[in-house]
């Protein structure tokens, strides 16, 4: 006993205490609002050195506009990162500066193409637009200071979303399809605003009802069926939102509303037998589309024969100058404002502006814009991964999934990989209501962001220690 006690007198000294761990050492979390802003600089430079080269190859000189762009854009951008430094202090550092580099791409494409239209200018439309989404991004960080404020307007957003969509029937069509709403020369394409608030819906519904979906109803095959009380206000939701797009032929929205239900479905329940589900529905639906819908046929044929009026004597239709444009780029392009793109009509600014950037910044600036919408998504999902709350989770998710989907179709579109939809690119292509919408959506990710990491600045060295190990931050 003797012998014991002198190896372990603590223990057994009467009225000894033991001694308690040390604490835990806190550090603060980087705020990494430097690197945001060297980013967003160099975005700015690049873009204003895109503007000057298109006039240089054009006419020889430096645009006269090129200062008044540059501080323009600029301006805006600085003030949207001193609204992230002083509101969203631990947002992702990448998100701002891949808007504003898309942003100003797309501004020096359009005004690269209004050099061959000058009865048709599009670039000064497209900066007031920009502005009034960054300015929209900033009342986003300053007004928005808890996502899961959003989750109390679940049904507010899909009653708002259902009136967007129906609004559009009533005004006439344009290229075939109604989905602008135009009055007094003003118009607005209401479908854009109507996905972000679907977004809001379907994440606070499944968020609500994510248990229910997933462990009651009744088992198919290898499919957890919920019961219809749950499963059904949402489908219905979903059926009546694509219905109305069918009616007014934007069938590009359409899918993206489907794949973004499937999505988020998935991700609510974690059954991978939706992404089947929802597979087997698309087709069905695109075929039964594809034969009863004369325009939605129309753009299928030319997807399956895109060569079919050159042989036919009527020239190349809008597909086939497009897949010219491509090849013509080759993997290094020709330059900016040195391509032909501008053959392929009336949609060279919008739909098909993808060939612009193909033809005269070729493979290697396609894929890199390819890699700036991909690391806008993942970092979009890196930071649903890192939020606790399911609401926030789905809708940074959802979110996300927006811009991937609308990237895939578009880019599917104009390549020839899937049937031609109207749509516009993220930022890159001619539209308001599409560079507005774009811009909160990067807003709601970087609050969304902000949320994910500790909003008191601080964390244990431990932390610190596993973030840096691989683990999400």
């Amino acid at each position: 006993m003797d012998c014991f006690a002198c190896y372990v007198p603590d223990m057994l000294s009467p009225g000894t205490t033991a001694q308690a761990d040390p604490p835990t050492p806190v550090v603060p979390l980087p705020r990494r609002r430097g690197i945001e802003f060297t980013l967003i600089v160099l975005a700015v430079l690049l873009s204003v050195y895109g503007y000057c080269d298109v006039g240089i190859a054009r006419t020889g000189s430096v645009p006269p506009g090129a200062v008044g762009y540059g501080a323009g854009l600029g301006v805006l951008a600085l003030l949207a990162h001193l609204a992230v430094r002083l509101r969203a202090p631990y947002a992702d550092p990448l998100l701002l500066p891949i808007g504003v580099l898309l942003n100003g791409l797309g501004l020096v494409l359009i005004y690269r193409l209004d050099l061959e239209t000058p009865d048709d200018p599009a670039a000064p439309t497209q900066l007031v637009w920009s502005t009034l989404g960054m300015g929209l991004f900033i009342a986003v960080m300053v007004l928005l200071r808890d996502h899961r404020v959003l989750q109390r307007y679940t049904y507010v957003s899909v009653v708002s979303a259902l009136v967007l969509l129906v609004l559009p029937i009533f005004f006439p069509s344009v290229n075939g399809a109604r989905i602008w709403v135009r009055v007094a020369g003003f118009s607005i394409q209401p479908g854009e605003f109507a996905k972000v608030l679907l977004a809001v819906f379907f994440a606070g519904y499944l968020a609500a009802n994510r248990n229910a979906l997933a462990y009651t109803g009744r088992r198919v095959w290898r499919l957890q069926l919920p019961t219809g009380r749950v499963l059904g206000p949402i489908l219905a939701i979903w059926l009546l939102s694509v219905g109305v797009l069918v009616l007014e032929r934007d069938l590009g929205t359409s899918l993206l509303f489907f794949g973004l239900f499937v999505i988020l479905l998935y991700v609510a329940t974690g059954r991978t037998g939706w992404i089947a589900v929802g597979l087997l529905l698309a087709v069905c639906g695109a075929v039964a589309v594809g034969w009863l819908e004369p325009h939605v046929h129309s753009r299928v044929e030319d997807w399956l024969h895109p060569f079919a009026s050159i042989e036919a004597g009527l020239g190349p239709n809008q597909l086939a100058q497009s897949l010219f444009s491509f090849a013509a780029g080759g993997m290094l392009g020709t330059g900016l404002g040195l391509g032909h793109s501008i053959l392929i009509g009336f949609a060279a600014k919008s739909d098909f502006i993808l060939a612009t950037a193909g033809e005269e910044l070729g493979l290697a600036g396609l894929s890199a814009i390819f890699l700036l919408y991909g690391l806008l998504v993942e970092r979009g999902y890196r930071a649903g991964l890192a939020l606790r709350d399911p609401f926030g989770r789905l809708l940074a998710v959802g979110l996300a999934s927006i811009v991937a989907l609308q990237v895939f179709v578009i880019a599917g579109g104009v390549t020839g990989l899937i049937p031609l939809t109207g749509m516009a690119m993220p930022f890159l292509a001619q539209g308001g209501s599409s560079v507005v919408t774009n811009w909160i959506i990067v807003a709601l990710l970087m609050r969304l962001s902000d949320s994910a990491r500790d909003r008191s600045g601080t964390a244990t060295a431990e932390g610190i220690e596993g973030v840096r190990g691989g683990a999400t931050p």
